[in-house]
């Protein structure tokens, strides 16, 4: 039997008239930008490939094509519909002719794209990270801290040259009650690739001043909505949720909200709205001071009242008590000298003799008497009097003794939610995941998941343990 034999070029024209036959018309695939390059001309030369779900292994890869005078029509149309970048590591799906050169093989020319296909996917991967987040434990972490009653040291993540960083400044140095914050800007990337890698080197670095900074402002300002998609990112999100510091973004986007949105301790719309959420907050605890100041002079100055009613009460009562003392005394004398006067001239009468021989004694006796009452009248007023300095003297001693227990039970108040305050801190520090795998705790996981059970593993398993300061991966010889 003879051989059939083929230069290369036939065989290839030969495959070329077959997927010519094969696909006559255009078709529509599905694919990941794995490479992209956009000569100076302004076609558009790409890669393409299919991975297997576990995304480590290629299944299939091919090369593409957009012309120029479609390249500017699809990429604007795709990057406005999607918000996203048409570059490397997502996925599209693509309308396109199937091609064959006999020299520089099979390749796609790309006619139209879908945006939505990319706008699911984007949304897949979201959701995927949001549920990672909340399976991990930390999504809800960074929330939970609690914000200082008067943040006023600020660790700053931005670009140096962002628009929004100098809008954040302004505003928090001109404000109206001239209140005064302590700023350290820590630079990163704010856009494109290297956004997430940045911003956790910026974190790091804020993360050696933990106990100085009370909380961290992650802000970056307007800009396109293409450039939100660097904040959809698992790694950033997982250390912005388990930081620290509470974690404040401005990123600039009134409608989205990215996953370090979700997770961070507070969410505004822009920088300046940062800005003036820390205003607001050192102006409420301002507020709060003063009006702690006028309950405790309100407070003063109703005791100071009541006391003086009291005083002035019982000075009524002691007047009131001394005057009838005095009313009674000088009634009873009253009585005893009309009895005197009515009964010396019967008793004179019938003692007329006896009399005569006594008058002299009476006379005398008579005004010893008068005088001994008038002493002893004279003593009860000037006991009278002796009381009555003695408990205006002891009321003024209870007033200020009301005064040093109110002062002492005011500072002890503050003194024990001073220390509530402190010790809430100090807990909160204990139960710090960072700090417990300080410890000597350490994290296992396997495929991305944590390990709770030894039933969960098989030898030859490879695992990856997180310690307080890097990861190391080991793999099971023996479990027992």
């Amino acid at each position: 039997m003879s051989k059939i034999q083929l230069s290369l070029l036939e065989l290839n024209q030969q495959i070329k008239g077959t997927l010519d036959d094969a696909f006559a018309t255009l078709v529509w695939v599905k694919a990941e930008i794995s490479e992209i390059t956009v000569n100076r001309t302004g076609h558009c030369y790409l890669e393409l490939v299919d991975m297997d779900p576990s995304g480590k292994e290629v299944l299939a890869r091919a090369r593409a094509t957009i012309w120029s005078y479609s390249f500017r029509m699809l990429k604007p149309y795709f990057e406005t519909t999607t918000g996203q970048a048409f570059t490397q590591g997502i996925k599209i799906l693509v309308s396109a002719k199937v091609e064959f050169h006999p020299v520089y093989g099979m390749s796609l020319n790309i006619r139209d794209i879908d945006p939505s296909y990319t706008m699911g996917d984007m949304a897949r991967k979201r959701r995927e990270i949001i549920l990672q987040l909340q399976e991990d434990g930390v999504f809800d972490m960074n929330r939970e801290l609690e914000l200082p009653f008067v943040p006023q040291r600020i660790a700053i993540i931005s670009s140096p040259t962002a628009a929004g960083l100098q809008d954040f400044m302004n505003q928090l140095e001109n404000n109206e009650r001239n209140i005064r914050f302590y700023t350290k800007l820590f630079p990163a990337v704010m856009q494109g690739n290297e956004t997430a890698d940045s911003v956790i080197n910026a974190l790091e670095q804020v993360y050696q001043y933990e106990d100085f900074f009370d909380v961290v402002a992650i802000i970056r300002g307007g800009g396109a909505q293409l450039d939100l998609a660097s904040f959809d990112h698992y790694e950033l999100a997982y250390h912005v949720a388990q930081f620290p510091i509470p974690v404040i973004t401005g990123i600039g986007h009134d409608k989205d909200e990215t996953v370090i949105d979700l997770v961070a301790h507070t969410k505004m719309k822009t920088p300046t709205a940062v800005a003036e959420f820390l205003i607001n907050g050192a102006e409420n605890f301002e507020q709060l001071l003063l009006d702690l100041e006028t309950r405790f002079v309100d407070l003063v100055q109703v005791h100071l009242q009541e006391e003086k009613s009291y005083l002035e009460q019982v000075v009524q009562q002691l007047k009131q008590g001394v005057k009838q003392l005095v009313t009674e005394e000088e009634h009873r004398f009253n009585i005893n000298s009309l009895q005197l006067k009515n009964s010396i001239p019967q008793y004179l009468r019938k003692h007329k003799d006896r009399i005569r021989n006594y008058s002299q004694e009476l006379s005398v006796s008579g005004r010893s008497l008068l005088k001994d009452q008038m002493h002893e009248l004279q003593n009860k007023t000037g006991n009278i009097t002796y009381f009555t300095q003695r408990m205006m003297r002891a009321g003024e001693t209870k007033l200020n003794e009301s005064r040093h227990v109110l002062k002492i039970r005011m500072t002890d108040g503050f003194r024990l939610q001073q220390n509530r305050l402190e010790a809430f801190d100090v807990k909160n520090r204990l139960v710090d995941p960072v700090r417990v795998l300080r410890r000597g705790y350490s994290l296992v996981y396997k495929n991305g998941k944590i390990i709770k059970s030894v039933a969960d593993l098989q030898e030859g398993d490879e695992l990856q343990t997180r310690l307080s300061d890097g990861k190391v991966t080991s793999k099971i010889i023996k479990k027992s």
